[in-house]
């Protein structure tokens, strides 16, 4: 694995993390009774998004280093994903 796929999975499980992270204990306009003329009922008052960034580097660093010590090790290969026999034989 290079370092710049090492990267790009890195950003894939944080986006993926941080997305999953986003609306947890959002509390909206709605919630607070405030709403502003001209928005949301349920635009978001309280959101906390350094706070989500941070839990979410900490939690993507973590599957990260899972998923980077599986590929490195050689547990899987994309020979064990190929249940359709297309890579042909081993050579």
């Amino acid at each position: 694995m290079s370092i710049v796929s090492a990267i790009v999975l890195f950003a894939i499980i944080w986006f993926m993390t941080f997305f999953v992270a986003l609306p947890i204990r959002v509390r909206t306009q709605g919630d607070e009774g405030k709403i502003e003329p001209g928005t949301h009922s349920g635009a978001p008052e309280v959101h906390n998004l350094k706070k989500k960034a941070l839990i979410s580097t900490a939690v993507a660093l973590v599957i990260w280093a899972v998923v980077v010590t599986i590929i490195l090790s050689g547990m899987i290969s994309v020979r064990d994903l190929d249940w359709f026999n297309r890579m042909g034989p081993e050579g």
